[in-house]
């Protein structure tokens, strides 16, 4: 078996990345840049012009990591969206130069599918429920039917905004998530709006109401805490519906917002809840990086060889559902339920009983180890008295 080589460019946001892996899964070189900016968000322009700076500095650094020349390469892979134009251009524009100068193939790959198969190839996982998070993306991805389906995502904004814009609206900095984190282990609860709509989440609403409570004179701590453990339980909500729904056996936690430990925990707990084996890889490989690219080119090229020259524009909207996937076994592995449950949503417990001498069913709405009481009352005493009208 002819073993190749890809080198994978990424630049999706405010983070440079190169990287070259072999089709046997091996990480030969990993060089990244992220781009800190002095005040306010990601500025598109300045992401591209901090790409245009990095890549030809990374390109050779991971070549000389790795050991290899330029002709060991077989193929170029780069994020095709989704992303921020500008930022996008310069990678596109970056790979296209590279793959014409050393007459190498090239391919263009969906960013957020990048999270999930470096993921599975770090940690073993073979077809998980994954939850991705960061600070452009908030999705709960599933395979089903020879794509990654989108079982529920945010409705406006990504939770990692959410956490930045935060940071930056209260002084406390860009990123807002690690000092979130570490202020929210001396606060305490203070309501907030939880917004679960279905199968999808949002989170400016709750971003606005945080930001009022800091305004009123609410301690920051207790703000960090409520807004952290507010958002972390819409989105293990979600993904345990999705996993409900679909009945795979394995939970797999991706993108930069994993490096939150409480999220972490969160996620871990709701799998062990379920009987689902709890997966996340390491850390330098859960924020945007070139291996993630170099590894679904490869991937991709294998299924459906590389791309002409004029398909490889910036595909700035890029859907995660939009790609086949042909090289995923989707021979299930269910969950296997304890014999007295009939079915384990993620509301509630499904089980046999008597009512009147007559054969039964109970819903029971069971407490959720995963979230905070304050919040798992108010919750599910909200949705009983719904639920009874």
């Amino acid at each position: 078996m002819i073993i190749l080589i890809c080198l994978g460019i990424e630049g999706t946001a405010e983070k440079t990345g190169v990287g070259i892996v072999d089709s046997d899964g091996n990480i030969l070189a990993m060089a990244g840049k992220q781009l800190f900016p002095e005040e306010g968000g990601i500025h598109p322009r300045l992401a591209a012009e901090h790409h245009a700076e990095w890549i030809p500095k990374l390109i050779p650094q991971a070549i000389e990591e790795s050991g290899l020349s330029y002709d060991d390469l077989d193929l170029i892979s780069f994020s095709q969206g989704p992303g921020l134009g500008p930022a996008l251009r310069i990678v596109a524009t970056s790979a296209r130069s590279l793959a014409l100068s050393l007459k190498k193939p090239i391919i263009g790959v969906n960013h957020c599918i990048g999270h999930v198969e470096v993921g599975k190839l770090d940690t073993g996982a073979v077809n998980p429920v994954s939850l991705y998070v960061s600070g452009g993306n908030s999705q709960v991805i599933a395979y089903e039917s020879g794509r990654y389906r989108i079982f529920g995502e945010t409705l406006d904004i990504a939770v990692g905004n959410c956490l930045d814009h935060f940071g930056r609206e209260t002084g406390l900095g860009h990123p807002g998530g690690p000092v979130i984190e570490k202020l929210a282990k001396k606060g305490s609860y203070v309501d907030l709006p939880y917004v679960v709509k279905g199968m999808d989440f949002s989170f400016s609403g709750l971003l606005s109401a945080a930001i009022r409570e800091v305004q009123k004179g609410t301690p920051i701590e207790d703000v960090c805490f409520s807004l952290q453990e507010t958002a972390f339980s819409m989105l293990v909500e979600v993904t345990e519906r999705a996993l409900s729904h679909t009945q795979k056996d394995e939970v797999m936690l991706c993108g930069g917002v994993s490096a939150n430990s409480r999220l972490r925990e969160m996620l871990r707990t709701m799998s062990e809840e379920h009987g689902a084996k709890f997966f996340m890889p390491e850390m330098k490989l859960c924020g945007d990086n070139g291996v993630m690219i170099a590894w679904l080119g490869l991937l991709m090229c294998n299924e459906f060889g590389p791309l002409e020259l004029a398909d490889t524009g910036i595909i700035q909207k890029f859907r995660t559902d939009e790609v086949d996937i042909p090289w995923i076994d989707n021979s299930k592995t269910y969950l296997k339920l304890p014999d007295d449950l009939i079915a384990k949503g993620a509301e509630s417990n499904i089980v046999k009983s008597n009512y009147l001498g007559e054969k039964a069913v109970i819903k029971d709405r069971i407490p959720k180890g995963y979230r905070i009481p304050e919040i798992d009352n108010k919750i599910r005493k909200a949705r009983c008295k719904e639920e009874a009208k």
